[in-house]
């Protein structure tokens, strides 16, 4: 087995939490920005030099794309708080088996999800009322994308494991390579060899697939205790049920958020690609601002992994607040920025001035909003961190599928069918989501404690 503690992990269980959730979110949000460069590169190419068609097609793609994908990282986040808890409490062959079991997990997925996903592609595209003149664009994109999907799984789920012991740093680094290669291959495929759509997604999975072998690498070269071997790869029953006791609730309810999210995307369909190239460069802006409380959640779900891991219920509770603070000053100022110079924003995904009117609505009314998602995101992340896996999941459900799809059905039949109306179900879902787990957390882990003290 590899040896123990070195520069490379983090031990989160001592120390200044804000100096931790800061050296340790920084890189994560950098990375972050990198990996979204993927597609938002894709979209700013396509737009203005293949067309708004095009543009349209590649936004049409993001929700199909994101319910594959975030299932899997379900169960990247459970095999994370699994190897931090182990980390945490310093117990290596629990770690070192699941790493093993991790990987071999990711291996398979690689296969089932490339044909699942090349199979799927037509009828996701119809379920979502694609409209006719990007539906071909779409197929294209998707099924090139599909094809290379394995090189982002590796990366994903690698890296998920590099967290989980405190490595950030790493992960942005090869993010930072891939995304620089992506952006060179685009210009190249698409203004010199006139490859169009089909030009930016082999640009891209040839990039994800460049991060996916340096992550394996990395990991079949360290001398750390998450290093891996082909050798010892197996899948042990007791670690996969832990793993699946924390991934799966967060899989599913993240493929079948992303599935209440293609409904979304068929209503927003219904105005025609001019709205739907405006809603697709509102959602590369909105991933950017979201992107600190994704980094600070991954954040709490290590640090409270750890701490709770090494019994230190406390300091996981603080954690979990410092944390919920930090990532709404910092959503705050971001969403103050954009929302202030909305439509040069838009502009840079397109010249059209219906579609930049369209984007600039949609961050208009909806920005804000998400100062109550970092409270959503990072509570939910501080909650599977400690095992408890089931509850963020049924409370996402009930308000980003169950509360978000009734009211679009209620004021898209009944009350009135616009743009604006239709975007604001995103906001009615995060409000819900927000009262119902802080409420959640409050009685359970707040009250309770300390009804236990008294």
């Amino acid at each position: 087995m590899a040896g123990g503690f070195s520069k490379k992990t983090v031990i989160m269980t001592e120390g200044s939490i804000v100096k931790q959730i800061i050296l340790f979110s920084l890189p994560l949000m950098l990375g972050n920005v990198f990996q979204m460069l993927y597609n938002t590169v894709d979209s700013i190419v396509v737009g203005n030099f293949v067309g708004t068609q095009a543009l349209a097609a590649v936004g049409s793609t993001t929700m199909i794309v994101n319910m594959l994908v975030m299932f899997f990282n379900g169960f990247s986040v459970g095999a994370g708080v699994v190897i931090g808890q182990n980390f945490g409490a310093r117990n290596h062959e629990k770690l070192h088996t699941a790493v093993e079991t991790t990987m071999m997990m990711t291996f398979i997925a690689c296969v089932v999800f490339t044909i699942v996903g090349i199979l799927g592609v037509k009828p996701m595209l119809r379920f979502m009322d694609t409209p006719d003149d990007v539906f071909e664009d779409a197929v294209v994109y998707l099924r090139i994308y599909f094809i290379g999907i394995s090189g982002l799984l590796l990366y994903n789920m690698g890296s998920g494991i590099l967290r989980a012991v405190g490595d950030s740093t790493r992960p942005l680094i090869f993010l930072i390579v891939t995304s620089i290669l992506n952006t060179l291959l685009d210009l190249l495929f698409v203004l010199v060899l006139q490859m169009g759509i089909a030009g930016v997604a082999i640009a891209t999975i040839i990039s994800q697939a460049v991060s996916g072998v340096m992550i394996l690498i990395l990991l079949l070269r360290t001398k750390e205790i998450y290093r891996f071997s082909f050798r010892d790869l197996k899948l042990d029953g007791p670690t996969l049920k832990q793993i699946f006791g924390v991934g799966l609730p967060a899989g599913i309810q993240s493929v079948i958020t992303a599935f209440s999210n293609i409904f979304v995307q068929s209503y927003i369909n219904y105005f025609g690609s001019t709205v739907m190239a405006g809603w697709s460069s509102y959602n590369k802006l909105d991933s950017f601002i979201m992107l600190p409380m994704q980094s600070m959640a991954m954040a709490a779900t290590t640090f409270v992994s750890q701490n709770i891991g090494a019994g230190q219920e406390k300091r996981a509770k603080r954690g979990t607040i410092t944390t919920i603070l930090m990532s709404v000053i910092v959503t705050a100022v971001i969403a103050t920025t954009i929302v202030s110079f909305a439509k040069p924003a838009v502009r840079l995904f397109s010249k059209e001035q219906d579609v930049i009117d369209a984007g600039a609505l949609f961050i208009r009314a909806n920005t804000f909003f998400l100062l109550l998602n970092c409270v959503n995101h990072v509570l939910a992340s501080a909650l599977r961190g400690r095992g408890d896996s089931r509850a963020p999941m049924v409370i996402m459900l009930v308000a980003f599928v169950g509360i978000r799809q009734i009211y679009l059905f209620v004021m898209t039949r009944f009350i009135s069918n616009t743009p604006l109306l239709v975007g604001l179900g995103y906001p009615v879902g995060w409000t819900t989501c927000f009262i119902i787990e802080v409420t959640y957390y409050y009685l359970k882990y707040v009250r309770r404690a300390a009804a236990g003290e008294n």
